[in-house]
């Protein structure tokens, strides 16, 4: 147990919060008692021989109570939760059976979806499983103006709706063409829907009241599969309560980073309702530390999440789970299959780590359930996980601790397989060498690619297995220092107190900036302030005092890609976004009208204040380690000593290799680090070199490398690609995604490519080689363009741009990297230069045979202009093509 102070006041004195993260492996629990002292706890999320649910179990442990007694309401003034349920329900299709209502001729809307291919390489596509049961066609349509085109036929759509309840199905997600803003029929059909004895009625326009059809029905029918499923989880926890009626409380976190009542909480917010608490509790505890540019490192039991903080939260209003598309608001997390039971296996050559995880049951190997080998056992198997140190909740009884024997053993057996002499200890570090890896890319997913220098950031780790990884993981990126809170290994948990009571709400504005839009963007904000903060008086007595953000998502006209910034007045959202613009994308498009999309307000009450959180640390323990043992790290044994944090004060220092033990996880303290404690309690790890460069990868042939450098690579390719469709200014590229990218040795054969289009990439890298056997100088700085069907190229529209990338003498040729898009128009005798009555190859368009598009760094701009206007149908667009081209 670990004990500080409340971080913010409890209303009711005398009486016990719960503040809980129900993850995929571990439920973690903070219990802030009467006396304002804070409790942690952490259990197995499942496991059904000790008790029914981890929640439920934990609360009761503190209380003193027995396995079925019921918990006194009286005694406990809040239960504040973050759980999974909505989001297993999704990944295991075990949601509540549902009936989809849409415009008559738009049932297959969802099915079809997009008709992206997640996985393009696969030969046999299977589909996700739609998450409704069965689908009605009702007779309505309502035009884009609002006209009606066509009634609503009420009475065909009663009986359409008798017939599925007759079937037993009891949820309904209605979404109707422009339902987001003519919500007549919705509404209409729901009141029916009700009539009939639907138990849950969700319809589109209160669900997600935005535009396009696909994604706002997909939401709805989100929101009506997964809603019946958390009714019975609270209800679970709340049917626990008895006594004081009324007087308890029950609030649970959202997607979008705010707590919201039980009784409200609804499938479509409850996706990343974990997660989304690690965010704000990271945020909040580095802001106290003195931080204001963040990575969040959550790594747990079966993933890890990976957040970026600049100033103000990051979130993303469409994202796509379990193979289902939502747009609702979330926090932004990144999300990577490594966490500390992620299976690890030798695989022809390769070292391989996840995604398969395994889970709480069996667990790693380490558990003694006859689990596989994890992320977990590395460290056991290292000495960087001490079992004397760790509960002893293991084995079939739960009483028997890490068994070290055993994730030992494993590792030989893959150093025999490998059969080259290595050491157990060098197989399990070259597995351990892959997993940061993954997670380093994971990192520069949400911060690099987007152009953020990670470096000048801190990585706030948190999770039960993130500060065994935190050190390895910042050399990976170059990052500097790191920040470990006092309850990092439950910080989740701890961010369900910080968090306030939220809730938000969107309107379509859908016109361009002009002086009437300010007034307009006013009266939208008073009306969703007003009922913001209604919700929020029916959540909590204590929700008069109101926090109000407005935000709008702007765009340029005729685009689909939508940047978030804050509501001001038109001139200054203008500068706002393209500002925005020109940092993500690289241009601001002038002669394009930029169009204010929709309006979000946010309104938020309670307190979050962090700096009460934990006293300044005044201990006057010793600083003397508790005991001393040695792990492996750098290929060798070393000696470390084990400090228990409790006994470290304000201003002690301890340097790698160390071992810092703390009540909810275990921090590794890796040679060439040092770590001191702030007056918060905080624990500040620093390279002592202050500086620290991101850790270079030996190019010595073995299956660790194969492994690293495949990542690498396939890295490289994919940002290759969001570099590539940022700065694109074609709807093609930005948005229909018809472009490729990949990575060629210097004798133009292939290394590495993103997961982009097959037909591109199976000719690419004839392409390269044609431009290597053209007999052109190739120096540093140039770039080619190519097209031609007949030296690899595939139809005309799609142009590659093959670059040599030299070594630092700008010598030799080291490997050459490689785009191909298609492009609007380059030709032909129609436009968009796919016309079906061409008969020659001129009539398609203009061939590009091995121009040279920039030369040492230049653009040769006169060379390409003249190159589109050759023959008989020359380009059209030329400027499009040669500012995609450039991008």
């Amino acid at each position: 147990m670990s004990k500080g102070d409340l971080p913010n006041s409890d209303p009711i004195s005398g009486r016990w919060q719960f503040w809980i993260d129900r993850g995929g492996t571990f439920t973690d629990i903070i219990a802030r008692a009467p006396d304002g002292t804070l409790q942690t706890s952490k259990y197995l999320s499942h496991n059904p021989e000790a008790y029914p649910d981890a929640a439920l179990h934990g609360i009761r442990a503190v209380l003193g109570l027995e396995a079925d007694d019921p918990i006194p309401g009286d005694a406990v003034s809040a239960i504040k939760m973050g759980t999974t349920v909505a989001t297993n329900a999704l990944l295991e299709r075990a949601g509540e059976p549902t009936l989809f209502v849409t415009t008559r001729g738009l049932g297959d809307v969802v099915e079809i979806g997009t008709q992206a291919r997640p996985d393009t390489f696969a030969l046999h596509i299977q589909k996700p499983d739609c998450v409704y049961a069965e689908v009605v066609e009702v007779n309505e349509r309502v035009l884009a103006d609002g006209t009606v085109e066509r009634a609503l036929d009420l009475e065909h759509a009663q009986a359409e709706l008798e017939a599925a309840y007759a079937t037993g199905l009891r949820s309904v997600a209605i979404a109707l063409m422009h339902g987001y803003k003519y919500a007549e029929h919705e509404q209409q059909l729901a009141q029916l829907a009700r009539r009939v004895g639907f138990a849950q009625v969700s319809v589109s326009h209160e669900v997600s009241p935005l535009t396009k059809l696909v994604p706002r029905a997909e939401t709805t029918v989100v929101d009506a599969y997964l809603t019946p499923v958390l009714r019975s989880s609270v209800a679970q926890i709340s049917d626990a309560l008895s006594g004081a009626e009324g007087t308890s409380q029950l609030q649970f976190m959202q997607s979008s980073g705010g707590l919201i009542d039980a009784q409200k909480f609804r499938g479509r917010d409850a996706i990343l309702s974990g997660p989304a608490g690690g965010i704000i509790a990271c945020v909040e505890t580095a802001k106290q530390a003195g931080f204001d540019k963040v990575i969040g490192f959550d790594m747990g039991g079966t993933s890890t999440d990976v957040s970026h903080y600049a100033g103000a939260f990051e979130k993303a209003y469409e994202t796509e789970v379990a193979g289902v598309r939502m747009r609702v608001p979330m926090l932004h997390i990144h999300t990577v299959a490594a966490g500390g039971g992620s299976v690890l296996r030798y695989d022809r050559g390769r070292f391989r780590v996840g995604p398969q995880s395994a889970g709480a049951v069996p667990g790693p190997a380490s558990y003694r359930r006859g689990g596989p080998l994890a992320v977990t056992d590395i460290n056991v198997a290292l000495g960087k996980l001490q079992p004397d140190l760790f509960p002893k909740i293991f084995g079939p009884d739960q009483d028997q601790p890490l068994d070290a024997d055993t994730a030992q053993r494993g590792f030989a057996a893959i150093a025999q397989q490998i059969g080259d002499g290595r050491s157990f200890e060098a197989v399990a570090e070259g597995f351990l060498h892959v997993a940061v890896e993954h997670m380093a890319q994971a990192i520069r997913k949400i911060s690099i690619a987007r152009g953020y220098d990670v470096q000048g950031y801190v990585l706030n780790c948190f999770g039960g297995a993130g500060g065994q990884h935190a050190c390895l993981v910042a050399e990976r990126l170059g990052i500097a220092t790191i920040m470990l809170h006092p309850l990092s290994g439950v910080l989740s948990a701890y961010g369900m107190g910080l968090a306030k009571l939220q809730c938000e709400h969107q309107r379509v504005i859908g016109r361009p900036f002009d002086a009437e839009l300010d007034a307009e963007i006013e009266r939208h904000i008073s009306e969703l302030t007003q009922v913001g903060h209604t919700e929020l008086q029916q959540q909590s007595a204590g929700a008069d005092q109101i926090e109000v953000t407005a935000k709008a998502l702007v765009k340029y006209r005729g685009t689909d890609t939508v940047l978030t910034i804050a509501v001001a007045d038109h001139h200054t959202m203008r500068a706002q976004f393209e500002e925005a613009h020109q940092r993500q994308y690289g241009f601001v498009a002038r002669d394009k009208v930029i169009v204010f999309d929709t309006l979000i307000v946010e309104c938020s009450a309670g307190s979050a204040d962090v700096n009460a959180a934990l006293t300044e640390t005044t201990k006057a323990a010793s600083h003397d380690p508790s005991s001393r043992t040695r792990f492996y790290s750098g290929g060798e044994w070393r000696d470390a000593p084990v400090h228990e944090i409790a006994s470290l004060a304000a201003g002690d220092t301890v340097s790698g290799p160390a071992i810092i033990t703390e009540p909810t996880g275990t921090i590794i303290v890796e040679p060439g680090w040092s770590g001191t404690i702030n007056p918060h309690g905080h624990l500040i790890l620093s390279h002592m070199g202050r500086d620290v460069e991101a850790q270079q990868t030996s190019t010595e042939a073995d299956p660790v490398t194969l492994e690293i450098f495949n990542s690498q690579f396939m890295s490289i390719a994919e940002q290759m690609g969001i570099v590539l469709r940022n700065t694109s200014q074609s709807v093609n590229v930005k948005e229909r995604l018809d472009f490729s990218c990949a990575i060629f040795d210097a004798e133009g054969n292939l290394v590495a490519n993103a997961p982009h289009v097959p037909v591109h990439l199976g000719s690419m890298d004839a392409s390269v080689k044609t431009i290597i056997a053209s007999g052109q100088a190739i120096n540093p700085g140039d770039a080619f363009v190519q097209n031609n069907p007949h030296r690899g190229g595939s139809h005309l529209p799609d142009i590659t741009v093959v670059t040599p990338v030299f070594d630092e003498a700008d010598e030799d040729i080291l490997f050459f990297t490689a785009s191909r898009a298609h492009h609007e128009d380059v030709g032909g005798i129609s436009p968009g230069s796919m016309s079906p009555f061409g008969t020659t190859i001129h009539e398609e368009g203009v061939v590009l045979d091995n121009i040279k598009l920039v030369e040492r760094g230049a653009f040769l701009t006169e060379r390409i202009e003249a190159a589109l206007s050759e023959g008989p149908y020359p380009a059209r667009n030329i400027a499009q093509n040669i500012a995609d081209l450039m991008a």
